[in-house]
């Protein structure tokens, strides 16, 4: 893999999904943004985001681990952060973690640092992953969908890059199935948005449903926010 800075919304490359019509319906009645926004914010976030990390594992850590630990061979984690999800997977994995935003990576290669696994860190565009085709056992991306400007294609990319008998993980959050917190993120959605570049009031499983990828098991937790997914490329 060589570093690769091509911004899917933010040019005419070609893409393995068609968005269109499916896009709209997906991103319909929310703000619009490109990856520039993308890395913005996340400059801005990074040392928030990594001195906060043991309180999203604490929140968050045993829905990863019950998901990403099933996972096996050579691991893509896409848009991966500041590595939160490496601790996750078994130890006879190898990983490779992907991200649009150096400040995250950056944050990334100091947690990761001196770990036993075989590790990779590079920067790459979700969007157009510069990986070949079928080159993973497993694909995983956690709290990512609400923030791709363009959900569709990067699940497709995730697809293209899974092994045909591979697996893609998923671990999303979005609208609470608890009518007075779903009505709160509704609420303060745009707000949200506008700091954070980030749609909190999606449905993951529809997202999933209008991609190229085939779900095949799901299930919710934390008063529906969180959702973790299983789905195979079709």
């Amino acid at each position: 893999m060589t570093e690769h800075t091509t911004s899917g919304p933010d040019s005419t490359a070609g893409s393995a999904v068609e968005t269109g019509d499916t896009a709209a319906a997906v991103l319909a009645g929310n703000p619009t943004h490109s990856n520039e926004d993308v890395r913005k914010t996340y400059r801005e976030q990074a040392a928030t985001m990594a001195r906060l990390d043991p309180l999203n594992g604490l929140l968050t850590g045993r829905y990863r681990r019950r998901l990403f630990g099933t996972a096996s061979g050579r691991v893509l984690d896409v848009a991966c952060g500041v590595g939160t999800n490496e601790r996750y997977l078994p130890e006879d994995c190898a990983y490779v973690g992907v991200d649009i935003s150096p400040d995250m990576l950056a944050k990334a290669r100091e947690r990761l640092a001196g770990r036993r696994r075989a590790i990779t860190l590079q920067k790459m565009d979700a969007h157009d992953l510069d990986c070949p085709d079928d080159s993973f056992d497993t694909v995983i991306s956690s709290l990512s969908t609400c923030t791709f400007p363009d959900p569709l294609t990067a699940l497709a990319e995730m697809g293209r890059v899974c092994r045909p008998d591979g697996r893609v993980l998923l671990l999303e959050h979005g609208r609470s199935s608890v009518g007075p917190i779903a009505q709160f993120q509704d609420w303060r959605a745009d707000a949200h948005f506008r700091k954070h570049h980030c749609r909190w009031n999606q449905e993951p499983l529809e997202v999933i449903e209008r991609s190229p990828l085939a779900a095949v098991d799901h299930s919710t937790a934390a008063l529906g926010v969180l959702t973790a997914i299983e789905a195979r490329p079709e």
